[in-house]
């Protein structure tokens, strides 16, 4: 089930891990769904323009979550996943 990124709002869970699946090289940078896993929690599905190549993806998917979650860059880091589409993310608080 796609949704458009207007209606979706990520959200910092207490733990402050973010699971995201990342699509690179797409149109735009977006979030396109949310899955509810019972067994893994919440996995955003996020697009990116950027290619997965030399970290560009992972750096275009750190800048928009800045831009997203209105928290500056260095709090926002790639703990697993760096060459995988999907990642746990940090955000430090």
């Amino acid at each position: 089930m796609s949704t458009d990124k207007k209606n979706i709002q990520i959200e910092i869970p207490q733990s402050g891990y973010l699971r995201i699946k990342v699509t690179p090289k797409s149109a735009k940078n977006c979030v396109i769904e949310i899955l509810d896993d019972k067994e893994n929690g919440t996995t955003y599905k996020i697009k990116i323009a950027a290619p997965a190549e030399k970290g560009k993806a992972n750096a275009a998917l750190i800048k928009f979550l800045s831009k997203e979650l209105k928290v500056p860059t260095e709090k926002i880091s790639i703990i697993s996943g760096k060459t995988e589409h999907l990642k746990l993310v940090k955000i430090s608080m």
